[in-house]
């Protein structure tokens, strides 16, 4: 499984990045560009997700976007997990947006 750190993240210009929280949780702080698909709902709404570009997806620490890019891989994407998720954003002092 690929994955990338969020310092690194940062740097990147024009990527996708996909917040796999809950919408409690998104709404409470996330990444400027996150767009916010739940888990329990990704299945269902995976035609959000773009196929012909590389798709950052990130979570609280981890765990339910390394399940996400493990699925997403399985299904043909280009999918990396974002490591430490919004906690390690949220530590690296990067911007953070809150609302929908």
């Amino acid at each position: 499984m690929n994955s990338i750190d969020t310092t690194a993240l940062n740097q990147l210009d024009g990527i996708t990045l996909i917040d796999v929280r809950e919408e409690h949780e998104y709404i409470t702080g996330h990444a400027p560009t996150a767009k916010n698909v739940p888990l329990s709902r990704f299945v269902d709404r995976v035609d959000e997700v773009p196929r012909d570009q590389t798709v950052y997806i990130i979570c609280e620490s981890g765990g339910r976007s390394a399940q996400a890019v493990q699925w997403l891989d399985g299904q043909g994407f280009d999918a990396v997990n974002v490591e430490g998720g919004t906690a390690a954003w949220r530590s690296a002092g990067l911007p953070i947006e809150t609302g929908s």
